[in-house]
């Protein structure tokens, strides 16, 4: 090990720089450690027998505890204040008392750490040996052969990752704000604008570099550039965002990859956010790392009670908030908007679909783990069919569903839907045998088909085709019939839900193209 150069107070508050000139005795204890307090009066024997030609301090971890020994055995022998356990940790031991020998040669042996006699002796006969001094005045036989230390405070968890994230060297690097004392640090992160209307986790050191640990990637790595500000976003920034959202650290990699997604310029997250209609990111999850971090695919997927589905969401959307700048009443022009500016997010459940998952439907292999991105601007709408008996008739019902996307005037609409299959539909979609998601896409795109004629605005709605336009059209024209969607790659279908319940659901989606936004999968990288 190596020693670490330090400088503490003793009692007196005279300060006791190590290393010295001296040879070193130092000895890490804690007063509510049995086995601390059987080794001190050692100790003390050993400042008595050797401390004019060494120095031979006990480094107690509390201010309170060092009196207390102090008083408790009467010792004599300098005790240092270590109460911030800086030095403890930089010392990287891990059971009190850790007692080292630094001697006249300058090498640093590993620590003795709880007791044990017979090796404590040996260090005896070793230190009076270098000396060249008396033995010790230790009752030797008065001491049992064997007792465990206690685990030192700096190993605490609650203490340690903000040790960590306080020492040199630490991946720490963004801007830090001083909360006052006074200060009801919830209230002040929503004072700051840092929430989006929900509470907030306080991103403390300890807690962003315990989010850290949930990656492989370096924490000053930039992921994306975030509009509408155009900042770069690292992964640190990613992570920070991911504490006060509420995640654990093994969802930090579909955040990231979420962050990836929505930020490329295909997807044009600057638009979904300053668009008037409201639309926002809807994540869907596939691959392996949906069991791993416990995400929700089945009863209630789509909503409230399962922390990864509701924080993964959110802290995509904080990360846009918070580094892009996309608040409302400022780039976030929504008229109305929705629920799903504060999250959304689910995994498909592919274990029970018969069909491709949406991963491997967009080239991927299905054993990666994968984030869709799609811009919905309202959902999840419930398609309710408890009747239908007849795969043809279910995929009729999914069809009819979807034809209130926008406004069901409005047909052959390059416009991305996404579609959840509930298992109950599912079974029935496949009773008769295969039931493939083209032959759903066609379905959906038949029973939605109408005449032109019927789009045209009329005394009951003027939206949909101008008179004046449908004044310019053919007969023949005004009589062909338009499906829904201008093509059947605009369908996007998946599974989830409970295994019980036929109720499916959907999301309407936003412009797709150059002037909107297109669907976009990344892999997550752990």
């Amino acid at each position: 090990m190596t020693a670490k150069a330090f400088s503490l107070p003793d009692m007196t508050g005279e300060p006791r720089a190590f290393p010295s000139a001296r040879p070193s005795l130092i000895c890490f204890v804690k007063e509510d450690c049995a086995t601390c307090n059987l080794a001190a009066p050692v100790l003390e024997a050993f400042h008595r027998a050797w401390g004019e030609a060494a120095d031979v301090w006990m480094v107690g971890q509390t201010a309170d505890g060092n009196a207390i020994l102090k008083d408790r055995h009467g010792l004599t022998l300098p005790i240092l204040d270590d109460s911030a356990l800086r030095t403890s940790l930089a010392w990287d031991f891990e059971i009190v008392p850790a007692v080292y020998w630094i001697g006249p040669d300058g090498e640093p042996p590993a620590p003795l750490e709880g007791f044990v006699k017979a090796e404590w002796e040996a260090l005896a006969a070793r230190i009076a040996a270098d000396l060249a001094l008396p033995a010790a005045a230790v009752a030797w036989a008065d001491l049992p052969d064997w007792r465990p230390g206690c685990g030192s405070k700096h190993l605490d968890p609650d203490i340690h990752d903000r040790l960590l994230a306080e020492a040199e060297g630490s991946p720490i690097r963004a801007r830090r704000i001083e909360v006052a004392g006074g200060d009801d640090i919830d209230e002040f992160m929503f004072d700051q604008g840092f929430s989006d209307g929900l509470p907030v986790v306080a991103p403390t050191p300890e807690r962003v570099l315990r989010m850290l640990s949930g990656t492989t990637r370096g924490p000053q790595d930039i992921v994306a550039i975030v509009p509408p500000s155009m900042a770069p976003v690292t992964v640190e920034k990613i992570a920070i965002n991911a504490v006060m959202a509420g995640c654990r650290p093994e969802y930090l990699p579909v955040v990231i990859a979420g962050v990836e997604a929505v930020c490329t310029d295909e997807f044009n997250i600057h638009g979904v956010n300053a668009t008037t209609m409201g639309a926002s990111p809807v994540l869907v999850v596939n691959g392996p790392i949906r069991q791993r971090i416990g995400m929700n695919m089945k009863q209630a997927a789509l909503g409230n009670g399962n922390r990864a589905n509701a924080t993964i969401g959110r802290a995509v959307r904080l990360v846009v908030r918070n580094v892009g700048g996309a608040r409302p009443g400022g780039t976030d022009r929504s008229t109305m908007s929705n629920p799903m500016k504060f999250t959304m997010c689910f995994a498909e459940w592919e274990e029970g679909s018969p069909w491709e998952p949406l991963h491997v439907e967009r080239g991927f292999q299905r054993e990666d783990s994968v984030v869709t991105a799609f811009a919905m601007t309202s959902g999840p709408v419930q398609i309710v069919d408890q009747d239908s008996r007849k795969p043809d008739h279910i995929a009729g019902t999914l069809g009819l569903g979807l034809e209130g996307v926008f406004l069901s005037k409005i047909h052959r609409m390059p416009v991305d839907t996404l579609l959840v299959v509930c298992p109950e539909h599912v079974k029935t979609l496949t009773s008769e045998g295969d039931y493939p998601k083209a032959r759903l896409r066609d379905r959906i795109q038949a029973v939605t088909a109408r005449p032109l004629r019927e789009m045209v605005a009329d005394d009951v709605s003027a939206a949909g085709i101008s008179l004046a336009s449908a004044a310019k059209m053919t007969e023949a024209q005004l009589a062909a019939p338009a499906p829904k969607f201008a093509d059947t790659k605009f369908i996007h279908i998946v599974v989830a839900g409970s295994e019980a319940g036929k109720f499916s659901a959907a999301f309407h989606g936003w412009l797709t193209g150059a002037a909107g936004s297109a669907v976009v999968s990344r892999k997550i990288e752990c």
